[in-house]
């Protein structure tokens, strides 16, 4: 599988792995407000997701936040988290338990699993070209779907965001330009999350299996 241009992933390391010095393993130190919208994210994603008997690669797994959301809601699942950020995969190692659990620091899945989610992985532009940007969002998509063989999950913030609070730093998506991405491209079913009280949506893309 394809990785993103180096030079982009290590920009996207070395943010997060600011992130977590200056405010360890909270959702600030993954760049989100607090974990009341973590677990609204979190909520959407699992959607996706069967009670029991999956396996999951978690792609910008950050330190780990999702497993324990998973742990309290699903049981009998096999997690492979995935981060570009050296001390943010080491964290995840050191915070989650090691049955039914890999962490891998890399920017794209090494494994295929049943479903794979992403969780704020296409937020932080950087001031990077929307362009290059979009590229980059579009080759990790064609990743997740070649890793996932039930279906995979992510957000992205929304262009229907008001523009006077737009940051030129963070990325807004047309959601309906990538739903219509995943509908051609990847399957038929695929339901589009724009209704759960954040500046953001989630696309839920399910194979026919």
């Amino acid at each position: 599988m394809a990785e993103p241009k180096t030079d982009l992933t290590a920009d996207v390391a070395a943010y997060y792995t600011r992130t977590l010095q200056e405010h360890g393993l909270t959702p600030r130190g993954v760049d989100w407000n607090g974990e009341d919208g973590q677990r609204n994210r979190f909520a959407q994603l699992a959607r996706l997701l069967p009670e029991a008997g999956f396996s999951v690669n978690d792609l910008g797994c950050g330190y780990g936040a999702f497993h324990g959301y998973l742990a309290e809601t699903h049981r009998d699942f096999r997690y492979i988290g995935y981060d570009v950020s050296a001390p943010m995969a080491q964290a995840a190692r050191d915070a989650l338990p090691k049955d039914g659990v890999s962490i891998h620091e890399t920017a794209t899945p090494t494994e295929v699993a049943d479903f794979t989610v992403a969780s704020g992985i296409f937020n932080v532009r950087m001031g990077r070209d929307p362009q290059e940007w979009q590229d980059y969002i579009l080759t990790t998509l064609d990743a997740m779907d070649a890793a996932s063989t039930h279906g995979f999950a992510f957000n992205c913030l929304t262009g229907y965001s008001d523009a006077d609070k737009m940051r030129p730093d963070l990325h807004y998506a047309d959601p309906l330009a990538l739903f219509d991405h995943c509908k051609r491209r990847y399957a038929r079913n695929v339901a589009l999350l724009h209704d759960y009280g954040l500046w953001e949506f989630t696309l839920l893309v399910r194979k026919t299996v």
